[in-house]
């Protein structure tokens, strides 16, 4: 696959999963409060069910086109007889994404789960801790996910 390919994969990837926790954690969550509580609990349900859908794609591509490109720059250096040292921030993009990917999948597995079981018995009170956790965890993502951005555009720690 050519770099710009998996590079073009890459970032149109984290443009759906990190655009997608943009959108929920700072628009469509502040917008819910005109909805009565079960309303705001059912339409967040239907709208993550979408969400994650699309990140359970996108999710693991960026992470795999992500180690893809690092490994195309290891043959590169081992090609040319060079002794590869990955940059520090590569590391870290590396290691951040693995850790938003563990994040996300905890997010679908366990609050998730909760939430669309509560809301399908009716039981508010249960959904509404069950969907708390889920915008923490978001939250907690977003802000890893916007450090890694920050760290690959400034290519620090170099």
């Amino acid at each position: 696959m050519p770099e710009t390919l998996l590079k073009t994969l890459h970032l149109l990837s984290l443009f759906v999963w990190i655009g997608g926790m943009v959108f929920a954690h700072f628009f469509l969550r502040p917008s819910l409060a005109v909805l009565e509580p079960p309303q705001r609990l059912a339409l967040m349900t239907a709208v993550l069910g979408r969400f994650f859908r699309a990140v359970t794609v996108a999710a693991p591509l960026a992470w795999l086109s992500g180690a893809l490109l690092i490994g195309r720059a290891a043959q590169a250096v081992a090609a040319s007889g060079g002794s590869l040292q990955l940059p520090l921030y590569w590391h870290l993009m590396a290691g951040g994404g693995t850790l938003m990917l563990a994040v996300y999948a905890w997010i679908r597995l366990v609050p998730y789960r909760a939430l669309v079981a509560a809301v399908g018995q009716g039981n508010g009170p249960a959904g509404a801790a069950a969907l708390a956790r889920v915008r923490t965890a978001v939250a907690f993502n977003l802000g890893l996910g916007t450090a890694i951005l920050l760290t690959a555009l400034m290519r620090w720690p170099a």
